[in-house]
């Protein structure tokens, strides 16, 4: 994922030294959405895939995220990022995966997705031959694997994912 995430920031960065220059002539909401369009999108694209990799590429790509978010906010350097990130309404990079992942793991426990994602998303209920305290927590079950590649797939990061979240959230009935 190091290549991806190389080329992906390269990419980004490029866009957005083009959109540097010329964010003088742009209104606030011309320059928005072009970062979006830009960006956002390529940050997001394929974030499935970033499940699991090293803390140092996920800091690459929220590097490239901050810097977005002060070409559209106009923050200087030194500014501190959460808050701008909070206005913005953006999530850190790490918990835009975990959005990413958990949203799906949801549309497959309401039968809002593909039958073959809704077969990895079992309850712990479901599963245990004897009566367990977490079997009505909304957890689900974890299967093992024996490879990292293995760890990062959704049949496994789905349900961690799932299970990481507060028991408010996965008790939530809709999805707004």
């Amino acid at each position: 994922m190091a290549n991806h995430v190389v080329a992906l920031s390269r990419s980004c960065f490029f866009h957005l030294q083009r959109l540097r220059a010329i964010k003088q002539s742009l209104t606030p909401g011309a320059t928005k959405t072009l970062v979006h369009a830009f960006v956002s999108n390529r940050l997001d694209n394929c974030n499935g895939l970033l499940v699991g990799v090293s803390s140092q590429l996920l800091q690459r790509l929220q590097v490239i995220q901050n810097a977005a978010a002060r070409i559209v906010t106009g923050a200087r350097r030194s500014e501190h990022m959460t808050p701008i990130l909070r206005d913005l309404h953006w999530l850190p990079i790490r918990r835009r995966i975990t959005f990413k992942t958990a949203v799906p793991v949801y549309k497959c426990l309401h039968d809002r997705a593909p039958q073959y994602l809704q077969i990895y998303c079992e309850p712990t209920s479901t599963v245990a031959t004897r009566r367990l305290r977490s079997a009505h927590s909304g957890r689900l079950t974890v299967p093992r694997t024996r490879t990292n590649y293995g760890d990062r797939s959704f049949t496994i990061q789905g349900p961690r994912v799932w299970n990481s979240l507060p028991a408010a959230l996965r008790e939530n009935q809709t999805l707004h």
